[in-house]
């Protein structure tokens, strides 16, 4: 089975994820953007071995650490889309701009397309470009467990901001729509911030994407 746990990082508070197959005790951290002492605590609370990093998209709550990470514990990162290659090469320039530790320089080991997968352990997740907040983001599903990491996609009662560079708020809604509606009602997903929520409660309640909304 896949096991997961968030561990809230940066002064965004950002969903970091740690998630692992409880039969070989392997693990991916999804969004490592900083703080990796409470990573690395997870880590050794749960036993875990990483073996790879995984990011959503871009931008520097997401993503910074991932490279210090990886490079310390020798291990592949994977993602966002190749759409996103713009913002992970000015992490540095995003960090100075926001005041946030600045982190080494990288490039993903694998760039993410819709329709790939990643293997965590024995366990396998599907991998949805969902575009609009970033033009790269991806998002992580996990069919088995019902359950999904989408990043600054969507939101318990909102979706991502899309006033950022190449942001874009009919792209946005049409990813949720086309490619996270169809997942099923029944998923439960990790949002980049805030609470928990499952599709099916947006759909009956988000302001921006439920089902009345877009009637």
């Amino acid at each position: 089975m896949l096991k997961a746990g968030i561990i809230p990082v940066t002064p965004f508070a950002q969903n970091c994820s740690l998630i692992w197959c409880d039969k070989t005790m392997k693990g991916a951290a999804v969004d490592p953007g900083g703080d990796l002492d409470r990573v690395r605590a997870a880590l050794e609370q749960t036993g875990v071995t990483l073996e790879k990093v995984l990011l959503t998209h871009g931008h520097l709550d997401h993503a910074s650490a991932a490279g210090e990470l990886a490079t310390e514990a020798g291990v592949p990162i994977e993602g966002p889309h190749e759409e996103d290659a713009f913002l992970i090469e000015t992490l540095r320039a995003q960090g100075e701009a926001y005041g946030f530790p600045l982190y080494p320089a990288f490039e993903p080991t694998r760039w993410l397309s819709d329709g790939d997968t990643v293997t965590v352990g024995e366990e396998v997740l599907e991998v949805r470009h969902c575009p609009g907040h970033t033009p790269g983001h991806v998002v992580f599903f996990h069919a088995p467990s019902k359950l999904a990491i989408v990043g600054d996609v969507l939101f318990k009662g909102s979706i991502g901001r899309t006033d950022f560079p190449r942001g874009d708020h009919e792209t946005l809604v049409r990813s949720i729509t086309g490619r996270l509606w169809p997942l099923g009602a029944d998923v439960t997903f990790v949002p980049g911030h805030g609470p928990l929520s499952t599709f099916g409660d947006e759909r009956r309640s988000n302001p921006f994407v439920g089902d009345a909304a877009l009637a």
